[in-house]
């Protein structure tokens, strides 16, 4: 007897032949195609062709001889990149605001923005499944360990106008850190230059003509709160966009590097009371909001995200204020 299976809300728009795809991934495309044509695939009840858009809450007519080609290994996208319809439902829940220029997620800590050798999956191949019929583009970037708003555009308008915004800094971002140290001035800005991991007071220490130019960095900042007499929890506005650029600022410059950033001194001893509340080596860095122009209206737009789950018992804990 044949099963109907209901089109989820995070397999909208897909095609009848990759939905089929994805929930039986080792059945041969010319079986698919036999069983259109002899209509035992029809969706709400019609028959098919195999290229039909689904929509949610479709009821697709499943025969029982295709259960055989289910299997439990991750579905592979057009691109390569490994990911399962748990993957996606996982990032469409992280949605905090989507319109038909641009949707933005609240991305998790250790998702990568972009894909690429060796990365199983990322925010730029999961958004082009969620979204298959719009142009997916990124326009800015998180670190894969940095957790936050991230926001991508789904038209080639919206990129243009988007990335020239994050370009010329017009768009606004802040984020939340927590420091191992206690950071001192309480506020400030801090102005310098980096290059391959390494901050300079002026751009001349590596210009000897030969090799690059270290490119400046300026990042705003204020302490919210101590905690502990061993951490501090930051409030961070950077006005350029260097790689790390928050995480060298606090490590090299405030002298007090992230908690949990293994590659610029995050894990060094914390109390053990603290570390007892820890318990997850994610890095402490948040972009918990973003403010910009929508490439449509024109107006400008400014969103906040909850704190990720492995933040909250520490906050919790250090009694540490939000802005």
């Amino acid at each position: 007897m044949a099963d109907f299976t209901t089109v989820s809300k995070t397999e909208e728009g897909t095609r009848l032949l990759r939905w089929f795809l994805r929930h039986y991934p080792a059945m041969p495309q010319r079986e698919f195609y036999r069983l259109c044509r002899g209509g035992q695939i029809r969706v709400n009840s019609k028959r098919v062709r195999g290229q039909e858009i689904l929509r949610a809450g479709d009821a697709v007519r499943v025969p029982p001889t295709v259960a055989g080609y289910a299997t439990e290994k991750p579905k592979r996208s057009e691109g390569g990149d490994a990911f399962s319809l748990s993957d996606l439902e996982m990032l469409r829940k992280c949605i905090v605001h989507n319109d038909d220029d641009i949707v933005v997620f609240n991305k998790p800590a250790g998702l990568a923005v972009q894909g690429g050798t060796g990365i199983r999956k990322s925010v730029d191949k999961m958004a082009a499944a969620l979204f298959p019929y719009d142009k997916i583009s990124l326009v800015h970037r998180l670190d894969r360990e940095t957790s936050g708003l991230l926001v991508v555009a789904k038209n080639h308008r919206a990129a243009q106008s988007l990335a020239g915004q994050f370009q010329t800094k017009n768009a606004h971002k802040e984020y939340l850190a927590l420091l191992c140290g206690d950071v001192s001035p309480k506020y400030g800005t801090i102005d310098n230059y980096m290059i391959k991991g390494q901050v300079f007071d002026t751009d001349t220490r590596l210009n000897n003509g030969t090799g690059p130019r270290p490119q400046r960095a300026i990042t705003e900042y204020k302490v919210l709160s101590n905690a502990a007499g061993c951490v501090s929890w930051v409030n961070f506005s950077p006005k350029t966009g260097r790689t790390h650029q928050l995480r060298l600022h606090s490590a090299l410059t405030l002298g007090a590097p992230i908690v949990g950033d293994a590659l610029y001194g995050g894990n060094r001893k914390i109390n053990d009371s603290l570390a007892a509340v820890l318990k997850t080596n994610n890095l402490f860095l948040f972009a918990y909001k973003l403010t910009f122009q929508h490439p449509s209206t024109g107006r400008m737009i400014t969103l906040r995200a909850n704190v990720p789950d492995f933040m909250l018992p520490v906050i919790k804990f250090l009694e540490l204020k939000m802005p």
